[in-house]
C-alpha cells in the first residue's frame, strides 16, 4: 500500500465507499479510474469493488440497479449518476477464451486484483489504506510499460481479447509492450479469430482514435491484424514506386492516420482509403506502380470490411462515400462549376470532411509537388466556401421546385417526374442563376415537349 498518493474521488463515490465500509466491508476504487487519475487524466468511470456481496450491496443504498447479479455487479445510483459496484471475485476457467465458466465471490482483494488484464489495470484505491498496488503497477506506470498479471500467456488465453487491448493501452499511453508480454500475443493472436466481431471493433475504434493511431504498426508486426483486417496486411506488402509516394500502402495509411483529428469517421476513412490498391496494383516498364481505380474498389471492400466488424450504417455509409471520393478532382482544372458538380455528387454532408481527408493523403505522401496539391486543396475549400456564401443550388432538396410544383402543373407520379427533377438540377449546377420557380417550370415544359414525357 502507497498511502502518499492521493486520488481525488468523487464525492458520491466517496460517499458509496464509505456507507460499505461503516457497514463493516471493504471497498474501493479499482481499475482504469486509478490508472488515469494518477497520470493526470479525467477518468471515464468510477468503478468500485468491495468485499460485500451483492444483496449486502443492495441492502445498504435505496436504489440500485441489478447490472450483472451473476458477476457481483451492482449499480449504485446517486443523484441520477450511477457507480458500479462489484464483489471482489475469482474467475474460473474461460472454456471459450472469452468468458469464465464461474465466478466465485471471494473477501480477499488480492484475489480480485490478480484476475485482471494489465498491471496498470490492476490497482485500487481509497482514503483509508491508500493506493493499494499488489502487482507493481506504478513502476509499470512510472516506466512506461504495458505488462500483463501474472503470467501473460494464461491472461490471453482466458480472454483474448486482452491482446488487442494491450496493444490499445500502448497507443493511449505512448507505452511500449514488455517482453514476455508481446512475445505472448505474438503466439496467441490467432485466437483474436474467437472473439465477436462488436468486441474488436471497439478496441479497434479505440486504437484508432487515440494519440497515436499510427501503433496499429504494432498490431500488424505481431501478427494480431491478420486475423482481423487481412487486407492492411496486404497493404503493408504492397510497395508504392512512383514520384508521389515514399512509402508502402500500409505505411502510407499509417502516416495519413497521423494527420487527421482524432474522429471515429476520419480515422476509419484514411485507415480504409487506400486498401483498394493492392487490389488493382500494375506496374510500367519503368518499373512504377499505379493504382487506377482503386477508389471505387476501396469502397466497396471498406464496406465489405465495416460490415464484417459490425459498424453501424451512417459510419460505414459515410466512410464510403468519402473513401470512393477521397481522389476526386485531382489532376482537373478547378472552377466553380466543377466544386458544385463535386459537391452535388459527393453530397452536402461529406464534402466537409473530403478537405481533411486529402490534405491527410498528402501529408502522407512524398513532398513531390506537396506544395501544388496543398494549393489546389485550398482553391476546393475557397469554391466551396464561395458556394455556401452564394447559397448556390448544388441538390434537389435546394432546387426552387419540387415534385409537388410539377405535379400542379400536370405532371404525372413516377419515374418520368424524377428524370424531369434531375434534369432541371443539371441545368442549374451549371448556372447557379437559374434557380428561380418561374425559369424551372418554363424548363420543364420545354422538357416535357421535347421528350415526349
Amino acid at each position: 500500500m502507497e498511502r502518499n498518493i492521493r486520488i481525488t474521488v468523487p464525492p458520491k463515490g466517496k460517499y458509496i465507499i464509505e456507507t460499505i465500509q461503516r457497514a463493516g466491508f471493504e471497498a474501493y476504487v479499482v481499475g482504469g479510474c486509478v490508472r488515469d487519475s494518477i497520470l493526470g487524466r479525467e477518468p471515464q468511470d468510477w468503478d468500485i469493488t468491495t468485499s460485500a456481496g451483492p444483496g449486502q450491496v443492495k441492502a445498504l443504498f435505496p436504489r440500485t440497479i441489478d447490472t450483472g447479479l451473476q458477476h457481483g455487479t451492482v449499480t449504485v445510483m446517486q443523484q441520477g449518476e450511477g457507480f458500479e459496484v462489484t464483489t471482489y471475485r475469482i474467475d474460473g476457467t474461460y472454456e471459450d477464451g472469452r468468458h469464465p465458466s464461474q465466478v466465485t465471490f471471494t473477501s480477499d482483494l488480492r484475489e480480485d486484483l490478480r484476475r485482471r488484464d494489465l498491471t496498470i489495470n490492476a490497482m485500487a484505491y481509497n482514503d483509508t489504506e491508500g493506493l493499494v498496488d499488489l502487482f507493481g503497477g506504478m513502476a509499470d506506470l512510472e516506466a512506461g510499460v504495458v505488462r500483463c498479471v501474472g503470467n501473460p500467456r494464461e491472461r490471453f488465453e482466458e480472454d483474448a481479447l486482452r491482446i488487442l487491448r494491450a496493444i490499445r493501452f500502448s497507443a493511449q499511453l505512448g507505452f511500449c509492450i514488455e517482453e514476455g508480454t508481446a512475445a505472448a500475443i505474438r503466439e496467441l493472436a490467432p485466437t483474436l479469430s474467437r472473439i465477436s466481431a462488436e468486441r474488436i471493433q471497439a478496441e479497434l475504434v479505440k486504437l484508432l482514435v487515440s494519440p497515436r493511431p499510427e501503433y496499429l504498426r504494432i498490431a500488424y508486426d505481431m501478427g494480431v491484424t491478420k486475423v482481423f483486417l487481412p487486407e492492411f496486411d496486404k497493404a503493408c506488402e504492397t510497395p508504392q514506386n512512383h514520384p508521389h509516394h515514399c512509402y508502402s500502402v500500409g505505411e502510407h495509411i499509417l502516416k495519413s492516420l497521423e494527420h487527421v483529428e482524432p474522429d471515429k469517421v476520419l480515422r476509419l476513412t484514411m485507415l480504409l482509403h487506400d486498401i483498394g490498391k493492392p487490389a488493382v496494383l500494375t506496374v510500367d516498364g519503368a518499373g512504377r506502380s499505379h493504382f487506377h481505380g482503386h477508389a471505387a474498389v476501396g469502397a466497396k471492400m471498406a464496406g465489405d470490411i465495416l460490415r464484417r466488424l459490425k459498424f453501424d450504417n451512417d459510419t460505414i455509409r459515410m466512410v464510403c462515400r468519402l473513401v470512393q471520393y477521397h481522389d476526386y478532382g485531382n489532376g482537373q482544372d478547378i472552377d466553380i462549376r466543377l466544386a458544385r458538380r463535386a459537391l452535388h455528387r459527393i453530397g452536402e454532408e461529406a464534402f466537409p470532411a473530403i478537405f481533411a481527408v486529402k490534405r491527410a493523403d498528402i501529408y502522407a505522401q512524398s513532398e513531390y509537388m506537396r506544395e501544388e496539391k496543398l494549393s489546389r486543396l485550398a482553391q476546393w475549400q475557397s469554391l466551396y466556401k464561395e458556394i455556401l456564401e452564394k447559397k448556390q443550388c448544388v441538390s434537389l432538396k435546394t432546387l426552387a421546385v419540387g415534385g409537388s410544383d410539377l405535379l400542379a402543373v400536370g405532371w404525372k407520379p413516377g419515374k418520368d417526374l424524377g428524370e424531369a427533377l434531375q434534369h432541371l438540377l443539371e441545368l442549374v449546377l451549371e448556372e447557379p442563376e437559374r434557380n428561380t420557380k418561374e425559369w424551372l417550370l418554363a424548363a420543364a415544359e420545354e422538357y416535357r415537349g421535347e421528350s415526349g414525357k
